[in-house]
């Protein structure tokens, strides 16, 4: 030890222990105490993980797996974010279109007439029916309608149609037909007291447009002593709209209610009262007021009666999807442990001499987790950037696959609707962005361990 003035000398001198612990006699307990100590993610092992993630190859830093575990992270948060968001989206067009251009409660009556000994479906007064049900808290509108079906015919072609008897204030009340989300409409919503209201699939399928006739025949016609023959009347197009759902534009007609009654024999009387609700997702709770308002021989069916099993199995569907995709994510995930053990394997020599200088386990662990997770974390990063641009641009990204594919891509008769919808939902994100973080860092933590037991004396023996 130096001694006199100008020497400098330590208290605590450090010492360094590169000896094998069998030959000193130190065990590792008592150097983990004498290490320096240092806060969790201390700026210095920041600097040393970007140093390992941003060496070459030849360096011993990111190997073409860890490029790979890049890659794949990317492309299965690109993929769970796209597929999420076309799921959402489908779904809320799907309902849209149902809740749109249909009533979420429709009210039914029975009776029974001891003259015939059939049940008769009519509604007498369904005026005053439709004006207790207006009264219930949570209805928006009930309109009286007269329905039936009819085979429609013009130009010598022939389709299957539905009629919809109902008056021109309710009709135009009706968001996807008269309102302002309808597309494409033709003709005068206005003059719909002098013809009728048909769906762009029906007009395209008769070959017919705004002031053109068509024959409609109904089977139930005038009764005579030879029996029922067909009632058949022509009426003008005076509008054509676009529903936004294949089977309702392909088999839709509206008439004025009261031209509906006389054509179907149902003078007085209406067939159902359809009812808008303000929340259509909660109209169960509605239920007991509707029947209460209905009277005793009143029926319900509403829009989940009619479509709940398609909507449970689109949940069904979506559930099952996102399962697959995440094992995708899980997949890509866990080639970020065979890039970290070779980073690992590389480094051996650096973390001895780190291990020697003073660095704890913990700092080590630290040091191999943020190369791991920093991996996780970009190739997360650009799976959302490429799954929300996806969503955002889906329609023009749609229109090329289809010209690419030579079209018919899409079939509105199978789907119900006309194209592809996206959702972006900040749920669906979160939910994918949540999936692929733990998940790289859980699979990150067991080669960082391994970097952190590495014994410093096996890993200098041989340097």
């Amino acid at each position: 030890m130096l001694q006199g003035r100008g020497a400098f000398c330590p208290p605590n001198p450090p010492r360094i222990f590169l000896q094998d612990e069998t030959r000193t006699g130190v065990r590792w307990g008592d150097r983990e105490q004498m290490a320096t100590r240092t806060p969790p993610f201390a700026g210095f092992e920041w600097m040393i993980a970007w140093r390992y993630l941003r060496a070459r190859r030849a360096e011993g830093g990111v190997s073409v797996m860890t490029w790979i575990s890049l890659i794949g992270i990317t492309l299965a948060v690109f993929a769970l974010i796209a597929t999420l968001a076309v799921r959402a989206g489908f779904r809320a067009e799907f309902v849209d279109t149902i809740l749109g251009a249909n009533a979420h409660v429709t009210v039914y009556s029975t009776a029974w007439e001891t003259e015939t000994g059939a049940i008769s479906r009519t509604i007498p007064d369904y005026d005053a029916i439709a004006g207790r049900i207006r009264a219930v808290p949570g209805v928006t509108r009930a309109a009286p309608l007269v329905r039936a079906q009819v085979m429609a015919t013009a130009q010598g072609r022939n389709s299957g149609a539905e009629v919809f008897g109902i008056r021109a204030e309710d009709l135009k009340a009706i968001p996807r037909v008269g309102g302002a989300a309808v597309a494409n409409a033709q003709g005068d919503l206005g003059r719909f007291d002098d013809g009728i209201a048909i769906g762009s699939g029906l007009a395209r399928e008769l070959g017919v447009t705004v002031g053109d006739r068509i024959r409609l025949i109904s089977p139930d016609g005038v009764k005579t002593a030879l029996g029922t023959s067909p009632r058949v009347s022509a009426y003008e197009v005076v509008y054509i709209f676009t529903a936004g759902r294949w089977d309702i534009d392909q088999t839709r007609i509206y008439m004025p209610f009261a031209t509906a009654q006389a054509f179907f024999n149902r003078e007085g009387a209406a067939d159902e009262i359809e009812v808008i609700t303000a929340d259509p997702e909660r109209v169960d709770d509605l239920t007991p007021a509707l029947l209460a308002a209905a009277g005793d021989r009143a029926l319900l069916w509403s829009w989940r009666d009619s479509s709940g099993s398609f909507l449970r199995a689109l949940t069904v569907e979506d559930n099952v999807m996102f399962v697959i995709l995440s094992v995708l994510v899980l997949i890509a995930s866990m080639n970020i442990i065979s890039g970290l053990i070779m980073l690992v394997k590389n480094k051996g020599r650096d973390i001895g001499i780190l291990r020697t200088m003073g660095l704890t386990e913990g700092s080590i662990l630290r040091i191999f987790f943020l190369c791991g997770a920093s991996t996780g974390l970009i190739g997360t990063a650009l799976g959302v950037v490429l799954g929300c641009l996806f969503a955002v641009y889906i329609d023009p990204i749609f229109s090329a696959v289809n010209y690419l594919s030579g079209g018919g891509v899409w079939d509105p008769s199978i789907r119900g609707i006309y194209a592809l919808p996206a959702k972006l939902q900040a749920r669906d994100v979160a939910s994918a962005v949540t999936l692929s973080l733990v998940l790289s860092f859980v699979v990150t933590i067991f080669p960082a361990r391994r970097a952190a037991r590495m014994n410093p004396v096996e890993a200098l023996r041989y340097e």
